[in-house]
């Protein structure tokens, strides 16, 4: 037997080290922006500069202490990543805050970023193991089934601006269940489709160059499908639907390979919304400003109305290519900035050159989540750090899409930058999911210390 190769593998450490001068260079990105804000409102440094600084950095070093213990081969940039942008949301929540925006508050958001990285640690402290989770296939499937019809149940379903998404929970406050519906959702997705690829993946008849699924392997397309529609039309959250049915034909296409499905989900989609348009009055209200959002009479309507679009639109103008300056606009013009419009805020005062660096840093988190779908060793790893990447990305371009009227409103939040928990817990928890992947695969296999005939020892 030959001896296996004994390529020399970089220590932990040395990565380590340079993760934390990332760390530390986010952090300190941060507190400039932080204080870039005061200076520009009251000619002073913030007084509890000191205070959110040694907050933020206490726990993205308390985050990267448990993932050296727990993942230490883990990709070195994503935690940096996610601090860069957390921390920017948390200055745009103070300047919304300063500017007297309604609900804002940068320490309740920093309380909840304390939770955040706390989901993030248990989850990697307990899930040592990820593929663990394939054997959970069908009961992931149930939770987020009932996570997501949650808010229509009586008494605990909470209706608000139209749309009834939200769960009360005394005590507490109020919870959006569709943010870890998805993570569920995803779970699901991937052990099913590792199970039903080789089925979902025969060609049928060929219409024009496509190939065509069997008429019979239709089935989980069209319940997908059906669930958005429901979650579309019960709950009236045009972005959920979009979310879970898109990812779905995102991973889908990755696990069969097959365009014919994603054109399939396409047309599927466009048919579902432009029905439930015509049947259903709010559905058309988001068409009718997505279509017309400078109609006088659409921007003064009370209620599904294109003031908070346009006034989102003239901040991004405003802003032009280099901002007005951080603590320098007006965001407190737009209506729930520091909600759904927190990125037309942002471009106000970072102008387009800061939208374009914050997108970057986006695309660079979810390249690294693809690396590690490809790098992964299994199917079920592949498909799972790919669903979890490709509904990052597909989030952050419903939000943007919508903000500049590229595609309809949807409600949708920035992840990491708009103020709430709900949003902002189940992305950390994706995050840790990304980082235990990635942990398992970049980890060096076992190698073989000695050959002795044809026995071999290993060791890790």
């Amino acid at each position: 037997m030959s001896t296996p190769s004994a390529e020399p593998v970089l220590l932990p450490a040395k990565r380590r080290v340079a993760q934390l001068a990332m760390l530390a260079f986010a952090v300190v990105i941060v507190m400039i922006a932080y204080a870039n804000v005061g200076l520009a409102i009251d000619d002073k440094i913030p007084s509890g500069m000191l205070t959110y600084g040694l907050g933020l950095g206490g726990l993205m070093l308390a985050a990267y202490l448990v993932l050296a213990k727990f993942a230490p081969w883990a990709d070195p940039l994503i935690l940096p990543l996610v601090t860069l942008i957390n921390g920017l949301g948390l200055v745009m929540i103070y300047r919304l805050e300063q500017a007297g925006a309604f609900g804002a508050s940068a320490s309740t958001q920093l309380l909840w970023t304390a939770i955040g990285v706390v989901m993030f640690s248990v989850t990697l402290i307990v899930l040592r193991d990820h593929r663990a989770l394939q054997r959970l296939t069908y009961t992931a499937g149930a939770v987020g089934l009932f996570l997501l019809i949650s808010p229509l149940l009586p008494f605990i379903g909470v209706e608000e601006n139209g749309a009834r998404i939200w769960i009360g929970i005394p005590g507490v406050g109020q919870l959006q269940p569709a943010e870890f519906a998805k993570l569920a959702l995803i779970v699901f997705f991937a052990g099913y489709l590792v199970a039903k690829r080789d089925v979902l993946a025969l060609a049928g008849r060929r219409l024009l160059f496509i190939d065509l699924p069997r008429a019979r392997d239709l089935g989980p397309v069209l319940i997908t499908w059906g669930l958005s529609l429901g979650v579309l039309i019960m709950q009236k959250d045009l972005g959920s639907s979009l979310l879970i049915f898109g990812t779905f034909i995102a991973m889908l296409y990755i696990a069969t390979q097959r365009t014919s499905w994603v054109l399939i989900g396409i047309l599927l989609f466009i048919g579902g919304a432009i029905l439930a348009g015509l049947l259903f009055d709010h559905v058309y209200a988001r068409f009718e400003v997505f279509l017309d959002p400078g109609n006088k009479e659409l921007y003064a309507r009370e209620l599904g109305g294109s003031e908070q679009l346009m006034q989102g639109l003239f901040s991004m103008a405003s802003g032009g290519i280099f901002g007005t300056g951080l603590g320098q606009g007006h965001p407190d013009l737009i209506p729930l900035a520091i909600s759904d419009f927190i990125f037309p805020a942002t471009g106000e005062e970072l102008g387009l050159a800061g939208l374009m660096a914050l997108l970057m840093v986006y695309a660079l988190l979810v390249e690294r989540g693809l690396r590690t779908s490809i790098a992964a060793r299994d199917p079920f790893s592949k498909l799972l750090a790919g669903g979890l990447s490709f509904i990052l990305a597909w989030q952050v371009f419903i939000i943007v899409g919508g903000v500049t009227n590229l595609i309809p409103l949807t409600g949708l939040v920035t992840p990491f930058m708009s103020q709430g928990g709900s949003a902002l817990l189940a992305n950390w928890i994706l995050i840790a999911l990304l980082v235990r992947m990635s942990d398992a695969a970049r980890k060096p296999p076992p190698q073989a210390i000695q050959d002795e005939g044809m026995t071999q020892v290993f060791q890790r």
